[in-house]
């Protein structure tokens, strides 16, 4: 995935903007911060419990594994790694408290640091689900490997269930990018469908079906095959599985788009026109709400995220001036539209979820 490698002077400007409670964000009433505070929180999903559970990226590391093993090439590597990353869940009324933590999180080598720890989470059942993306010797994390951990939110425990790393290693996309390559990958969405986990691998490109009970994975779709290197990032399923993409920087506004793939791996359809896709959602009438990163061409640029609304072969405009919002959005009971702003940005407590009055109650995205 293309690592956003932004000015220090950013990362120095956004600590003193969050510090201040600020959401640099335009739209209508019903615009809300519902919390901040976080460190990189991505990908969203509400619980049957009415909480909203939240992946943390964490702060990144200092181990260094240098020597060890196949590192990502420069400028973005060599990574350093820890065991930051969390995830929380957050009460109706804001309250939040921490799941698990000490979760693998690193950090790249660019100056700004971008950092990757809990890419995303999905329910089966009430059973938690989280994906690990900042883990691997090649992110600094020699002793656990990317993949699905599986959650006991009672004891606050977890364990792994499907070995991402080994998987990408054993099975090498038809066309990576030899300039971008992260031999562990960098899994970033993951949603629940009848029993099974689906995984959204960016930087290698592909879709992937995971088996919970015996951590079997099937690739579902080799992306890059036949799209080249798009980045694709976030996954939604209403009967097909539609999957957004980043693409890489330079960003061309415009020319991001939903794919249309079934189950057996065949792209149908596509629908054009997006920018810089990092999350996405559906509400109970499968209308589609699509993020996008930043909107202005060139690097990504603070404060020029998107929200917009995919309805009858048009995009709507429903909010903008988010800055870097990241990972898979989701609808709560009150019918509003949940979302990470500040998600790619490494600065400590930068991170926002905001609430976004878009539905009628009852649109709950609770798998």
């Amino acid at each position: 995935m293309n690592k956003l490698r932004l000015p220090a002077a950013f990362a120095i400007a956004m600590s003193v903007t969050t510090a201040l409670g600020v959401l640099n964000a335009q739209a209508a009433d019903g615009v809300s911060v519902f919390a901040s505070g976080l460190n990189g929180p991505r990908g969203l999903k509400f619980g049957s419990d009415g909480d909203l559970y939240v992946a943390e990226a964490g702060l990144g590391g200092t181990t260094s594994t240098v020597g060890k093993c196949v590192q990502v090439v420069p400028p973005v590597g060599p990574y350093t790694g820890g065991k930051t990353a969390r995830i929380l869940k957050i009460s109706p009324k804001g309250r939040v408290t921490t799941v698990v933590d000490g979760l693998p999180s690193s950090s790249d080598a660019v100056p700004t640091h971008d950092v990757e720890g809990v890419a995303d989470i999905a329910f089966i059942g009430d059973t938690l689900y989280g994906l690990i993306a900042g883990a691997g010797c090649s992110h600094g994390v020699p002793d656990f490997p990317n993949g699905v951990i599986r959650v006991d939110e009672k004891r606050h425990t977890w364990r792994l269930v499907a070995d991402l790393s080994a998987f990408y290693m054993a099975h090498p996309v038809a066309h990576p990018n030899p300039n971008d390559f992260e031999p562990d990958g960098t899994p970033f969405s993951m949603i629940a469908v009848g029993g099974r986990l689906y995984v959204i691998e960016p930087n290698h490109g592909r879709l992937m079906e995971i088996n919970p009970k015996d951590g079997d994975i099937r690739q579902i779709i080799d992306v890059s095959a036949s799209e080249g290197h798009i980045v694709p990032t976030a996954v939604v399923f209403d009967g097909l599985f539609r999957v957004g993409n980043l693409n890489t920087f330079p960003i061309v506004p415009g020319t991001a788009k939903i794919l249309d793939i079934t189950r057996r791996g065949r792209i149908t359809d596509e629908t054009p026109g997006f920018t810089a896709i990092t999350g996405l959602a559906l509400d109970r009438d499968d209308h589609l709400y699509v993020l996008e990163l930043a909107t202005a061409p060139g690097r990504p640029t603070p404060g020029t995220g998107k929200l917009v609304l995919s309805k009858d072969d048009q995009i709507e405009e429903i909010l903008t001036g988010l800055t870097l919002p990241t990972g898979n959005m989701a609808f709560g009971r009150d019918g509003a539209l949940y979302l990470s702003n500040f998600g790619a940005v490494a600065t400590p407590g930068a991170g926002q979820i905001v609430r976004v009055e878009v539905g009628r109650p009852d649109d709950a995205d609770t798998e």
